[in-house]
């Protein structure tokens, strides 16, 4: 039995990990900002994170702020893995960060180097966008009259519960390094997939595509976003509307 570590293990993706290897026997520890008794902010770090990785073997690290942070909490992280003697951390990433110019994404790519740089044995994974995701967005576009979608913008989202059996994976298996990437099973245009949505939701509105510009929208119209060669997923964006619309949570 291994002691695993998962950070964010209260969220979409940690909660699916945790589920999963506690399945299989091993003993897993939640740590997130408000869940006792590893309630810890990795931002600030301090004596709860180092009590949290004591006796930890795997740390899979699922914690992550869109509004920021990423960066302070990753080197808390490290820090006190290092101290605590773990062996492996295994870390999330998403498919282009380092080819699509947008905040969040280059903050996800620092925290890779920062990992890559850690002196622990490590293993990253970058998927494509969770179908959650897409699903939180349609439904905020859709309290307007018309649904408006970034023209020309492919996507090519993947089930978090797919990616949750590759992190349990690759958390049980000796440290990889940078492994291939893991795609859904399909390449959709986002007004596309905005129709879906609203379908399986029973919405009527018109779905308008809307030009943008910058440098972040032109990566993602040209796909830097996507891994075609990747298309490993199973499950497809109406199937994960259909499991949830039967109380299945979209795993």
């Amino acid at each position: 039995m291994t002691t695993i570590l998962v950070t964010g293990g209260t969220g979409t993706l940690g909660r699916l990990v945790t589920e999963r290897l506690r399945a299989d026997g091993h003993e897993v520890r939640v740590l997130s900002r408000h869940t006792p008794p590893y309630a810890v902010d990795l931002r600030a770090g301090g004596a709860g994170l180092d009590a949290a990785v004591a006796g930890v073997e795997t740390v899979v690290h699922c914690a992550s702020n869109p509004r920021g942070g990423d960066e302070q909490a990753a080197r808390n992280l490290l820090a006190a893995a290092r101290r605590a003697g773990v062996g492996h951390l295994v870390y999330i990433s998403i498919v282009g960060v380092d080819r699509v110019p947008l905040s969040y994404y280059r903050t996800k790519f620092a925290v890779e180097r920062l990992v890559e740089e850690s002196g622990l044995g490590w293993t990253v994974l970058r998927t494509t966008q969770f179908h959650d995701l897409l699903a939180e967005l349609f439904a905020g576009l859709a309290k307007f009259p018309v649904v408006m979608a970034p023209a020309g913008v492919p996507d090519q989202p993947i089930e978090v519960a797919e990616v949750a059996e590759r992190l349990a994976e690759l958390a049980l298996a000796a440290p990889a390094g940078r492994v291939p990437d893991l795609a859904g099973p399909e390449i959709r245009t986002l007004d596309s997939l905005a129709r879906v949505w609203l379908r399986a939701a029973g919405r009527r509105r018109p779905v308008v595509r809307v030009p943008l510009f910058g440098r972040a929208y032109r990566a993602f119209r040209t796909g830097s976003h996507l891994a075609p060669d990747r298309a490993l997923g199973k499950v497809t964006f109406e199937e994960h509307l259909a499991r949830r619309s039967r109380g299945g949570g979209g795993r």
